[in-house]
């Protein structure tokens, strides 16, 4: 009996995880309170990772901007380093409770793919503005952020050129997430590292431009902080457009049913790889 239900109970608690548990009928108790059904609990679970990972995001990457603006001591390879260690640490840290988008345009592109309730889209991108006003505040307070040190992105050439580079470096951003978060064929434990390299990679090639944003709540937070608005629509229409282009490319490329084994047997590297290491 006891075998019995600790089995029950583990599936309850399995179910309430996954947001799958059946709310407690009122007419059980007496009453139903929609705050403790095991769907708020987990939408409201997801939403305060959203609202941490993002606030750490931003603290950390335009934390090291500001810094570097304003002392000179973090340099640009190392900003480009900070950005990229920050968003890894947070994928390993939340991505198993929120799925850790900490960017609109990456949760607009998963709704639109279905890969993301679409209901719950809204709520994702104001906890993520959440997060990055709250930020950029706590920057705003801790640091002597003058107009020069502005941490936030502001194109450097003209509006066309920095939303160019906010659409391909958005792409490439969101085909990677795409590649290895959705796909089953993918080494899923390495998804941190891979999109972290590839921010890291894209504000070394973007950032003297552009400011390298690919999140509209990277650069809204810091623009309503510090009520810079210059340009402000490059960062929101770019790296939607492209994250949408991205998703769209990779699901394209890999919409088979065909198994791995398949897909390698045209003679590609993974093949005769996989040959040698049998051997």
């Amino acid at each position: 009996m006891a075998r019995k239900s600790d089995g029950i109970e583990s599936q309850e608690i399995t179910s309430m995880e996954e947001g799958l548990a059946t709310p407690t009928d009122p007419k059980e108790n007496g009453k139903f309170d929609c705050c403790t059904s095991p769907a708020a609990v987990t939408i409201t679970q997801k939403l305060i990772a959203e609202v941490i990972g993002t606030y750490f995001v931003i603290f950390a990457g335009c934390g090291s901007v500001a810094v570097n603006n304003i002392y000179g001591s973090v340099t640009f390879p190392g900003v480009c380093v900070t950005w990229g260690l920050i968003v890894m640490v947070m994928i390993y840290s939340l991505g198993h409770i929120s799925g850790a988008h900490f960017n609109p345009a990456v949760t607009i592109a998963f709704a639109i793919f279905r890969r993301f309730p679409s209901w719950q889209v809204p709520l994702y991108i104001i906890a993520q503005l959440m997060g990055s006003i709250l930020a950029s505040g706590t920057l705003a307070l801790a640091l002597d952020v003058t107009p020069e040190a502005f941490f936030g992105t502001v194109p450097v050439g003209s509006d066309g050129q920095s939303l160019v580079l906010e659409i391909i470096i958005s792409f490439l951003l969101m085909f990677v997430i795409s590649g290895v978060s959705t796909d089953d064929r993918a080494v899923g434990d390495l998804a941190g590292i891979a999109v972290g390299m590839t921010i890291l990679l894209n504000v070394f090639v973007a950032g003297p431009v552009s400011g390298a944003s690919m999140n509209p709540a990277r650069s809204i937070g810091p623009a309503v902080v510090k009520h810079q608005f210059k340009g402000l629509w490059v960062y929101i229409v770019g790296p939607i457009i492209g994250a949408i282009a991205g998703a769209f490319a990779c699901n394209l490329i890999r919409w088979t049913d065909k198994p791995l084994g398949e897909l390698t047997k045209v003679g590609s590297f993974i093949k005769s790889g996989s040959k040698n290491y049998a051997s």
